[in-house]
């Protein structure tokens, strides 16, 4: 039976508290996106491998696809307000069973792209380090800093995280914007030209592998509801903030990707990738900007990166409570700091378990981009589609379910649509998942396998447990 309960607003004691508003939470939603993380990152390789100077158009049907599964996301955040989003949402359009599944999901999807990302910027912090003359260091110690900040500011209210992470993230996109702009007004390596957004460019190559690294772009989503409990009016932040993030962020990445592609020539651009992937960003950086600010980028690449775990950090804390508070995990974790507001026990836990999986690989000698990034980042994009897909099919169940004053468009249409552009995506990233985590198929077939006992896992925990029952 599905639960139909408006609001899974706890008792006074276990509620999150905060005063963010709407830009803080698009922060908080671009900061987990990291764009220039994408930018610098993702773009190279989908330019490399993918579908080459088609790779802006990626990002812009990615975006398409979530802005319409979006108008669903945004009227269900003013139904029911939950620190546990997707999980909670899945709940209430489908059962306790799949939302548990769900809640697994999402958790397994936060926790290892946050390994992911701590593997990756604790390699970059390494490198800029040395290129201004600092000590060679193993990248597991830089990742152990960076887990000590992170847990620092985790463990603090919400809006001193929210406020870190608008500081870095308006340096990063500033730095982005002016990259675009000169690119753009200096017209190129050979002109300004459309070509990008052209349906020819867009199928050339292999489409499906842009169109996996755009999505993955995007993970980080969901934030926008989880923080509804700590937002000043939810009813109305959360569904504003999901439009502008979604936006925010397809723009700025379609934008910025032509720019990149325009440095060098949209017929010119894929052989350049090819050749020094890491590079691409950098090198237009120089050439437009100068050397100065392609060092700049260096350093902000490793804020942009701090900037994802410090948010994805926030969601896996929140998920945590809100699984403690429905009688699904320790009671200790539904704890709120008295002073902070903050799910703290969650976060110390969070903690914990990023310790954990980023120590397993740095004993084992994996190399820290090769293999903790680009492993833990597949397992995580097909974890948070399978995760999307269910939700949009709760969310046509819900209001099936409960009715509602909304139009047609909003409670069904739209999440139909989104459901099938997910579901779109999803296959073509499964079919490209063995390129994604470096070609083994053994290994590909495993991760596949491990979100599957995953989402199996939690939806068991949901038909035969019962939630463990608390205090008012």
């Amino acid at each position: 039976m599905v639960d139909t309960t408006r609001s899974a607003a706890p008792t006074t004691g276990t509620s999150l508290k905060g005063s963010v508003g709407v830009a803080g939470i698009v922060f908080l939603v671009i900061a987990a996106a990291a764009p220039l993380t994408a930018v610098a990152g993702s773009l190279p390789v989908m330019v490399a491998i993918g579908n080459g100077a088609g790779a802006p158009l990626a990002y812009v049907v990615a975006a398409a696809v979530l802005l319409v599964f979006s108008v669903g996301y945004a009227a269900m955040s003013s139904e029911v307000t939950d620190t546990g989003a997707f999980y909670a949402y899945v709940t209430q359009g489908l059962g306790r069973s799949p939302g548990l599944g769900a809640a697994a999901l999402a958790l397994l999807a936060y926790t290892t792209i946050q390994a992911a990302i701590y593997g990756l910027a604790a390699s970059t912090l390494r490198d800029v380090v040395l290129r201004f003359g600092g000590p060679d260091l193993p990248w597991w110690l830089w990742a152990v800093v960076l887990l000590g900040v992170v847990a620092l500011l985790g463990y603090r209210s919400i809006d001193l995280g929210a406020r870190v992470l608008g500081f870095l993230l308006v340096a990063e996109i500033a730095l982005i914007v002016l990259l675009s702009v000169a690119v753009l007004a200096r017209g190129g390596a050979h002109g300004v030209d459309a070509a990008s957004f052209t349906p020819s460019a867009f199928l050339s190559g292999s489409p499906g592998i842009a169109l996996m690294f755009a999505i993955g772009s995007f993970v980080g989503f969901e934030a926008t509801a989880i923080y509804g409990e700590e937002a000043r009016d939810p009813r109305r932040t959360v569904p504003v903030a999901t439009y502008v993030a979604v936006a925010t962020i397809g723009v700025l990445y379609a934008v910025a990707s032509w720019a990149v592609v325009l440095a060098f020539g949209s017929a010119e651009v894929q052989a350049a990738a090819q050749v020094d992937p890491a590079g691409l960003t950098f090198v237009a950086a120089s050439t437009f900007l100068g050397g100065t600010a392609a060092d700049v980028m260096m350093v902000m690449l490793v804020t942009s990166l701090f900037a994802a775990l410090l948010a994805f950090h926030n969601a896996i804390a929140r998920y945590a409570f809100a699984l403690a508070r429905a009688g699904y995990a320790p009671r200790r974790l539904m704890e709120v700091h008295p002073r902070h507001g903050s799910p703290h026990a969650g976060s110390l836990v969070q903690t914990a378990s990023a310790v954990v999986l980023v120590g397993v690989f740095a004993l084992a000698g994996a190399d820290p981009v090769l293999e903790l990034f680009t492993w833990m980042a597949g397992v995580s994009i097909v974890a948070i589609l399978a995760v999307m897909v269910l939700t949009s099919v709760a969310i046509i169940a819900y209001f099936r379910s409960v009715g509602s004053g909304r139009t047609l468009w909003h409670t069904t249409v739209a999440p139909v649509l989104g459901t099938l552009g997910l579901v779109g995506i999803t296959v073509l990233v499964i079919a490209n998942f063995t390129t994604l985590i470096g070609g083994s198929r053994v290994l590909a077939i495993a991760f596949l396998a491990l979100v599957a006992a995953t989402f199996l896992g939690g939806t068991a925990v949901g038909r035969w447990r019962r939630p463990a029952r608390r205090s008012a």
